[in-house]
């Protein structure tokens, strides 16, 4: 499987059981832009296209009009994504220079500025868009479905896009890798952002900086959020929905978007 590979182990139980287990793949990736590393992540090494557009996006770096190439290189050590902008791009980029060298878990590793960890974010635009709460309910009953990785290994985190449906997932050992994996994978497929974020993990500020930064007007997640990120979400005009369960769910903010007449697009 892409992304896993089959492990030896032991189970010890009533005896012990030699053979395998499928586990996630773990690697150093660099995100390069204009030949001079950005970020250096743990992630987890498939869809890394989708993961160099998704942060170049949501950490603000380039839009998609700016990203001119990405390509992958494999190293020894790990994967290298060279992400190729335009010189107003990376203009931008030389002025607000930051460095995120960092374990899966953490978001904001390395940033040598509070104002960068704390930026401002455009606020979502009004759209008609809605959901039922059935609907709420049934996207996290379908999104097992959108897990492979997760099925086989459960050991990584899954982040999906719903529009009438579960549309797109990317999974990754890092949650923010995967939220910036679908962000990219919904760029490059012309995805519109029309619809609700879902993920399987906590809800962190930096979580909401980068769905704000899809323009998505929803987030669900399975987890509970910061204080803050429901602070953020509030301002940015982003409906949080929380510890969502197939039968239950907590709405944080914006909860005028929550109706039984569900509109999409």
């Amino acid at each position: 499987m892409n992304g896993a590979r089959a492990t030896p182990r032991l189970v010890f139980g009533p005896s012990v059981q030699p053979g395998e287990r499928m586990l996630p793949e773990e690697t150093a990736v660099a995100l390069s832009f204009n030949g001079t590393t950005q970020a250096v992540m743990m992630a987890t090494p498939a869809d890394l296209v989708d993961f160099g557009t998704g942060f170049a996006l949501t950490e603000g770096i380039a839009t998609k009009d700016e990203i001119l190439s990405i390509t992958v290189e494999t190293l020894p050590k790990g994967r290298d994504v060279q992400i190729w902008l335009t010189p107003k791009a990376e203009a931008r980029l030389a002025a607000r220079r930051r460095t995120m060298t960092g374990p899966v878990g953490c978001g904001l590793c390395g940033i040598d500025s509070l104002v960068q960890a704390l930026r401002e974010v455009p606020a979502v635009p009004p759209s008609p868009f809605r959901m039922s709460p059935a609907q709420v309910m049934a996207a996290i009953a379908n999104l097992p479905g959108q897990q492979r990785l997760h099925d086989a290994t459960r050991a990584v985190h899954c982040a999906a896009f719903w529009a009438g449906h579960l549309t797109l997932a990317r999974e990754d050992v890092g949650r923010h890798n995967a939220l910036d994996k679908l962000v990219g994978a919904m760029a490059r497929s012309g995805t519109s952002p029309e619809g609700a974020v879902v993920l399987t993990s906590r809800v962190s500020i930096d979580m909401v900086q980068k769905v704000a930064m899809l323009r998505a007007p929803m987030l669900i997640a399975v987890s509970a959020p910061t204080a803050d990120a429901v602070a953020l979400a509030e301002v940015a005009g982003i409906t949080l929905i929380a510890l969502a369960r197939s039968d239950r769910f907590e709405v944080f903010t914006h909860s005028d978007r929550l109706t039984e007449d569900s509109h999409v697009g």
